[in-house]
């Protein structure tokens, strides 16, 4: 069992002999000691901040989608240009239906009613424990009730975007939907409803 009390898989027998925490707050770090199938110890690092959720909320009657942006250290850090992101969050003990619903009020001000579950994927296995349940939903102009921005004592600084399905395209087509999740989101819209890009 891992430290969180998740039972602890093999992989082509590689083998997790020991875990000791090094960070623990928002995010958990753990050292990990693998047992290698040749028999070498190794040493990983795993980050751990629990399940997500992202939702890209979709107008099929205007063919637009809704998006945000907000200040990323990390991006910042890196040096990177503001990023389009899908609505996310984290799960948080939440279902995933409900969870998504509370996100896309909370950070763009849409109500939706409709989901549609793409996948629940690893986004980054090789260091994070982290997995994203990814969903597609319709809205109207009439959803869009509350005013979004984000949580204001988590000084989110969020920014909505409502934007061209068509436009969204492009983007993925040359290279310019940066964010993972949201370029997973676009072309599963693509390919299961064409009709709003054509």
């Amino acid at each position: 069992m891992g430290t969180d009390g998740v039972t602890v898989a093999e992989d082509a027998g590689a083998r997790v002999a020991a875990v000791d925490m090094v960070l623990q707050g928002w995010i958990n770090v753990s050292r990990v000691s693998m047992a290698m199938p040749d028999g070498a110890l190794v040493e990983r690092h795993v980050e751990d901040h629990g399940p997500g959720v992202a939702v890209l909320p979709y107008d099929g009657e205007r063919r637009t989608a809704l998006l945000i942006s907000q200040p990323r250290a990390a991006v910042m850090l890196s040096g990177g240009a503001p990023v389009l992101e899908a609505i996310a969050g984290r799960l948080d003990a939440a279902d995933p239906a409900t969870r998504v619903r509370a996100e896309a009020m909370e950070e763009a001000g849409v109500e939706l009613e409709s989901l549609e579950h793409v996948v629940c994927l690893w986004t980054m296995p090789s260091i994070s424990t982290e997995r994203l349940d990814l969903f597609l939903a319709p809205y109207t102009m009439a959803d869009r009730t509350g005013r979004g921005g984000g949580c204001d004592d988590e000084h989110e600084n969020i920014m909505v975007h409502e934007l061209p399905l068509a436009r969204l395209a492009q983007d993925a087509d040359n290279g310019r939907l940066l964010d993972a999740k949201t370029l997973i989101l676009v072309q599963a819209l693509r390919l299961r409803r064409p009709d709003l890009f054509a």
